[in-house]
């Protein structure tokens, strides 16, 4: 993710337009009822209005972007007792199924930028929708790979699209929603990640018995079912996501305004104009973004090598076939629940950095774990028990 979501004395990535780049003078601790400003009836009214707009909808498309990104992890296994998997059928080695997870990465970090660039440039409703469509078709021309460079290749290009998504998401939020109402937004689209690998899990075991249907490896059949529903659904998202506040057809005149007045410190607006060379050098020259890139990078690594790897991690836990695409579903329907109420504490508490510096522990000592013990070691309490022939 390239955006800063925020920066409470300073400059951020979503505040790059003309007029938009400048100190907040609203501390996060100054509410709407000290300043006077605004009736608070109108104000939850409008953020319940835009909620419901909005939340659902981006939650929905990050749900399908990460069911399609992840896929690989479930194709690498799947059917692997029968020869019928990815990597069998590509004829490709476990070094070969690494670069091609990482090329994805790599235009991933390059295309991040330009893809929020255009985000403005073009309306939100028209990109996204553009990159639905795009990576859906993407996923399903994957399931027609042939060999490792092929793989590869089509991997490249699901990054290139699929790049503008969450950063993007973050700023189009930034139109909508003041800096104190973001995190908890933020973390229902982001949790919605954890719930695609929990439904990657699900569809991925029923996907498996339709293996050589048609004369197609359960795998192919995998990428043209998870990859249609972007496609389909890219044409729903171009009529019914809302681009900015100002043009909402469905806010009254008087909530339009209130919308705009809101966010005049705090937001990004619709009719500001685009990026200039100025203001990125501006942003690239702030230390700041250079920190949260290294905080970012640190987080990203082993929450990406997780849900590429995580069918692999529950086949060497001793479950076979199928039964290891279902053992992936129960540790992403937690992740869930906990990435849902640890942001409502933080937004609660007012209290970000120690949520997140006390998981982001948890999280490392979890892999510092896996790294020192031996391969084994898991599996007196998660391998498969054995049953005795004389057992009920």
């Amino acid at each position: 993710m390239t955006v800063v979501e925020s920066t409470s004395h300073g400059k951020s990535l979503e505040d790059v337009e003309p007029g938009i780049l400048q100190e907040n003078s609203i501390s996060p601790e100054e509410s709407l009822e000290e300043t006077n400003e605004f009736d608070k009836t109108a104000i939850k009214t409008l953020v319940w209005k835009q909620d419901l707009r909005i939340v659902p909808l981006s939650a929905f498309i990050y749900l399908l972007c990460y069911l399609d990104r992840s896929n690989i992890g479930n194709a690498r296994i799947l059917n692997a007792d029968t020869d019928n998997d990815l990597l069998s059928e590509t004829h490709m080695t476990d070094r070969q199924y690494t670069i091609a997870l990482m090329v994805f990465l790599i235009a991933y970090a390059i295309f991040e930028v330009p893809s929020n660039y255009l985000l403005k440039k073009l309306r939100p409703s028209r990109w996204i929708a553009f990159l639905m469509l795009s990576w859906g078709a993407i996923t399903m021309g994957l399931g027609g790979s042939k060999n490792v460079a092929q793989v590869t290749g089509i991997r490249f290009i699901l990054g290139v699209v699929e790049a503008g998504l969450f950063p993007g998401l973050v700023y189009y939020l930034t139109f909508w929603y003041r800096v104190s109402e973001r995190s908890i937004r933020v973390a229902l689209i982001l949790a919605s990640a954890t719930l695609a690998g929990a439904f990657g899990g699900a569809i991925a075991y029923g996907v498996g018995h339709l293996n050589m249907s048609h004369g197609l490896s359960a795998w192919r059949w995998l990428f043209i079912i998870e990859g249609a529903p972007s496609c389909f659904s890219a044409f729903l998202i171009f009529f019914l996501l809302p681009d900015y506040p100002e043009t909402a057809h469905w806010l009254t005149a008087e909530e339009k305004q209130l919308a705009k007045q809101r966010l005049r410190l705090e937001g990004s607006q619709g009719s500001a104009k685009a990026m200039t060379w100025k203001d990125a050098k501006s942003v690239l020259t702030d230390w700041r973004l250079y920190a949260h890139y290294a905080v970012y990078f640190g987080i990203s690594t082993p929450f990406s090598s997780l849900s590429l790897f995580t069918p692999s991690i529950t086949a060497g836990l001793g479950y076979k076939g199928l039964k290891a695409q279902l053992m992936t579903v129960p540790p992403y329907a937690v992740a869930y629940v906990v990435t849902i109420a640890v942001a409502g504490s933080a937004d609660h508490f007012n209290a970000r950095g120690i949520h997140s510096a006390v998981f982001a522990f948890i999280g490392a000592m979890g892999f510092l774990a896996s790294a020192v013990l031996p391969p084994d070691a898991y599996q007196v309490w998660f391998a498969p028990k054995k049953r005795s022939r004389y057992s009920g």
